[in-house]
């Protein structure tokens, strides 16, 4: 029996009963190659390190200055006769405000890095170094800022808000058919690629 072309094992190979090649690369819109769960986690797992890094230099100074403020009011100090308003608005409200502070940072840089750094080449430099690109699911389009902080919107904002929303959205790719897109992908209309060497 005679069988199609691509059906054989390799060369080399000792043929076996239903021997079938592997499956073919998943490919974009535009016919290249998908990048894989792998490359994509270990890239954010460096965009976020590199972040993290970054945040902590920045707030570090603010930190020891605000923690020397804290002690001279200490709560414990207070005696029985301070009411809850003064404890409050001495060491709660800014312990409350401090964080904000934080997060508003935090968000501010990473909108900065995922949205006004990326949307340039479509990597951050998590992206370049596992050699992965952000582009558009229409070949015929380009990257834009908009369409990258649609990304940053989903996985970023909603993400803080709704409960268990980043895992969700990480591991949407895993079932995602058939570009492995996430779920802040599918709103943006992405796919991430592989970097041709």
């Amino acid at each position: 029996m005679n069988q199609p072309p691509g059906y054989g094992p390799p060369p080399g190979y000792p043929a076996g009963p239903g021997y079938l090649p592997p499956p073919p690369p998943l490919l974009s819109p535009a016919g290249v190659p998908l990048a894989d769960f792998a490359q994509r986690l270990l890239a954010y797992m460096i965009d976020v390190g590199l972040l993290l890094v970054v945040s902590i230099v920045l707030f570090l100074p603010a930190f020891l200055v605000f923690i020397n403020q804290l002690d001279a009011t200490d709560p414990a100090s207070y005696g029985p006769e301070a009411g809850f308003g003064e404890v409050f608005n001495d060491f709660f409200l800014p312990v409350l405000l401090f964080e904000l502070g934080f997060l508003v940072v935090s968000l501010l840089l990473y909108y900065l890095y995922v949205v006004e750094y990326m949307h340039r080449s479509g990597q951050t430099l998590g992206k370049k170094a596992m050699k992965i690109r952000v582009v558009p699911l229409d070949p015929n389009r380009t990257l834009t800022r908009g369409i990258a902080a649609k990304r940053y919107f989903i996985e970023y904002i909603a993400g803080m808000f709704v409960p268990a929303f980043s895992w969700i959205d990480g591991l949407w790719q895993l079932w995602d058919k058939p570009y492995q897109q996430t779920l802040h992908d599918k709103f943006a209309q992405t796919v991430v690629v592989k970097v041709s060497p």
